[in-house]
């Protein structure tokens, strides 16, 4: 019996631990995108994952852990590959480059039948996680049947975002028997260009199309960096032509009117009720908050009595409540209380005095 209490006292002390061990929540990837914006699966890729509303800190080591199409770092959860480790790209942004037939070590036709690129985020030991995601594919293989010269992704571009242009030479006269193909172009009707200049071997090859085969070729550019464009500046739409090899024949004029850029709304701070009193519950809420703000941390001074704490949340909305009523009963003469807001960042949001009113 005296061995069985010990053996039940040794596992109890080891259960926080265990616990402690166990995975814990970072919150759901946010945005994802990757470059170029349409690839082959036999083709070299960048995809970036938003963590901004996730608990994963500012140049922290993050894994891939995937396992559709298949799992690459198979029963390594508890110490990730560095093959699987992705980079840092800043403001709470991360990357990962790989060429999917390589890295699944699946066929092009293996993946495309695969239930699609499914995945979490993790810290290196396995501790620290984001929900499931999956990144999204474009299949543009339709633009080999669809009779169209010229198809983009998006069909509207931004400034900062990647473009692929697709181009069907097939439907273009002249351009039978191309040895190479490429783009002469400009922002905002030729505000900005980037001349094809056959003369030039450097622009030569930045303005060349890569060759899918069958007359099809693509061209993959994020326009802020092809064009040099500085900052500030209002991207309208893009301009251009293609020619072939050493301006034997051109396409038409082409356009692409540009999205539309909408800016985030700014961040709203409250407090609530908008009457308080030391028998109150004071309500905190920050809504639209910035990429990798996801805590609020208060202190709250009333006469010689400090609270202090921190609310959790993402870029949508943080919200919490601080009880006023058992930390405040036996203060006296109290009319007011000083709130100290900060975010995760030390950066201050709120530095104020609020009035109580007077109760009985």
């Amino acid at each position: 019996m005296k061995k069985f209490i010990q053996a039940l006292l040794f596992t109890l002390l080891l259960v926080p631990n265990f616990i402690q061990a166990q995975t814990q929540e970072a919150g759901e990837v946010g945005a994802m995108w990757s470059y170029p914006v349409v690839y082959k699966y036999d083709e070299q890729v960048t995809w970036y994952f938003d963590l901004s509303s996730t608990t994963f800190a500012a140049e922290s080591d993050i894994y891939l852990w995937m396992w559709s199409p298949s799992e690459p770092d198979a029963g390594n959860w508890e110490n990730s590959s560095e093959f699987a480790k992705l980079n840092y790209e800043g403001n709470l942004i991360w990357s990962m480059t790989l060429t999917p037939t390589l890295y699944f070590n699946k066929t092009p036709a293996e993946i495309a039948a695969s239930a699609g690129f499914w995945f979490r985020l993790k810290n290196k030991t396995g501790t620290l996680q984001s929900g499931v995601a999956q990144v999204a594919y474009t299949d543009f293989s339709t633009f080999y049947t669809a009779n169209e010269l010229i198809r983009s992704y998006p069909t509207a571009p931004t400034l900062d975002k990647g473009i692929s242009i697709l181009f069907n030479s097939n439907l273009q006269p002249g351009f039978e028997g191309a040895t190479s193909v490429h783009l002469h172009s400009g922002l905002n009707n030729w505000d900005i260009k980037q001349e094809y200049q056959a003369w030039l071997p450097e622009i030569v090859e930045k303005t060349k199309f890569k060759n899918l085969g069958n007359g099809f070729y693509k061209m993959d550019l994020i326009p802020k960096e092809y064009y040099n464009a500085p900052d500030g500046y209002v991207m309208n739409n893009l301009v251009f032509l293609i020619v072939k090899d050493e301006w034997a024949s051109t396409t038409p004029d082409q356009v692409l009117n540009a999205g539309e850029y909408i800016p985030p709304p700014p961040p709203e701070f409250r407090f609530f009720p908008l009457q308080l009193s030391k028998k109150d519950f004071l309500g905190i809420i920050r809504k639209n908050n910035e990429p990798g703000v996801n805590k609020l941390l208060y202190t709250i001074t009333a006469n010689d009595v400090v609270l202090t704490g921190e609310f959790m949340g993402g870029t949508a909305e943080i919200k919490g409540f601080v009880n006023l009523v058992t930390p405040l009963k036996d203060v006296q003469n109290l009319t007011s209380i000083h709130v100290l807001v900060k975010d995760n960042n030390d950066n201050v949001i709120s530095d104020t005095t609020i009035p109580l009113k007077t109760v009985d």
